[in-house]
């Protein structure tokens, strides 16, 4: 099966791209929106997803990896929801500001510009290398 690509948001104020570096793997919690979890339970193991630091930053910092494709969500009370774990992959090398994303040919047209409050969404293999590309980034 081909590789799939994912963005996640997340509040640096809340969980950073460092703090993830530092833990070293996370099980990511929390998400309560239908399609986000959709997008959760879409994941396998190895696909490769870019870390975006919402509302203060703005701006993609890291690529992760997907360490455990999806189980149920240890936080939630009610309903069915999902997690994946995910383990850092590399820092990007230069982070990629949401506005040299909207003024990107190729990345203009990212689920994260169209649909703003999703918190996982697809990305497709050539936004993820212009991404790699833009922030002279190679994975290791």
């Amino acid at each position: 099966m081909a590789k799939q690509y994912w963005l996640v948001k997340q509040e640096p104020e809340s969980y950073s791209w460092a703090a993830f570096m530092k833990d070293g793997k996370t099980a990511w919690t929390g998400v309560r929106n239908f399609q986000a979890r959709n997008n959760l339970r879409a994941m396998k193991a190895g696909d490769l997803v870019l870390y975006y630091h919402s509302v203060s930053e703005k701006q993609i910092v890291g690529v992760a990896r997907v360490d455990r494709a999806h189980y149920p969500d240890p936080t939630a009370k009610e309903g069915d929801w999902s997690v994946v774990d995910l383990v850092p992959a590399v820092s990007l090398t230069a982070p990629i500001s949401l506005q040299t994303i909207k003024n990107d040919a190729l990345l203009k047209s990212m689920p994260l510009v169209r649909q703003t409050r999703l918190s996982v969404t697809p990305v497709e293999p050539e936004q993820f290398q212009r991404v790699l590309t833009l922030s002279n980034t190679r994975l290791k």
